[in-house]
């Protein structure tokens, strides 16, 4: 399979278009978005189809790696609503559906342009890990507002608490206090027909390679998925917080009980320097 770096931008310094081969394992890298309900999407994508397709898909090897711009947004949600949205487990167990805000909450980043897109020859966006950056606030600053608060959908209201509440419990300032700013992986999706063929792993390697060149010392990533967790693990990402979905309760009720082997909210770290 031959993959091109891309880096059309100027503050990063171009690695030219050197064959990238990536030493993880290939296989649990494109694990991220997988979930047990979509076995028969998978069993299907390894004889070329997709999800309600009907004629043999041609899988296209020759990829390239490269930016996402705000260009790419509609592609980039196109792909998301085919795969992610519906495939994260917490979007699972609430039956969260179409959600504006859920868009906008993973987009926001991509005009910082630290977020990768792998597109094959034909220029279709086959995988994407978006990105952002995190500052350390500094005294006096005003707290953020609480993500929960200003969400009208009813549904990504509870996973925004539940996001509320890990920041409430968890500093992730105060475990690495010499760190001023962080980058934040937030999502990683890939086609389910491109899965098994390391991508998931060359957009990682693509943000740690950012993240090197433009002095960034730490990364920092949320999974709400047993799968994507054991992708950043497999990368040398270190569990740094760890809530039991079992254990965040509202009112003394549990809120969220995704399917097996989803079973816990996990931070995980890697430093760079």
């Amino acid at each position: 399979m031959k993959v091109d770096i891309q880096t059309p931008v100027e503050h990063i310094p171009s690695i030219g278009g050197k064959a990238v081969t990536s030493t993880h394992d290939t296989h649990i890298m494109d694990e991220t978005c997988l979930m047990l309900s979509t076995l028969l999407t998978r069993s299907m994508a390894s004889k070329g189809l997709a999800a309600g397709e009907t004629e043999l898909y041609e899988i296209d090897r020759d990829l390239s790696i490269s930016v996402i711009t705000e260009a790419d947004t509609e592609e980039v949600l196109e792909l998301l609503k085919r795969l992610f949205f519906k495939d994260e487990p917490l979007n699972t167990y609430v039956q969260l559906g179409e959600c504006k805000e859920l868009e906008k909450y993973c987009t926001k980043s991509i005009h910082e342009q630290s977020s990768f897109k792998a597109v094959n020859s034909r220029g279709e966006m086959v995988g994407v890990i978006l990105n952002g950056m995190i500052t350390k606030p500094q005294p006096g600053d005003e707290p953020p507002p609480k993500l929960a608060d200003n969400c009208l959908h009813p549904k990504f209201r509870k996973i925004m608490a539940l996001m509320d509440y890990i920041d409430e419990q968890f500093d992730i300032f105060e475990l690495y206090p010499d760190i001023d700013r962080l980058l934040d992986c937030k999502i990683i999706s890939v086609d389910t027909r491109y899965r098994g063929m390391g991508i998931a792993g060359m957009l990682t390697d693509r943000t740690l390679d950012y993240a090197t060149q433009n002095g960034i010392k730490l990364l920092h990533v949320l999974c709400s998925s047993h799968f994507s967790a054991r992708v950043m693990e497999k990368m040398d990402f270190a569990e740094v917080y760890r809530l039991a979905y079992a254990d965040y309760r509202v009112d003394g009720e549990q809120v969220f009980d995704p399917a097996k082997p989803h079973v816990a909210v996990r931070i995980l770290t890697k430093r760079l320097d």
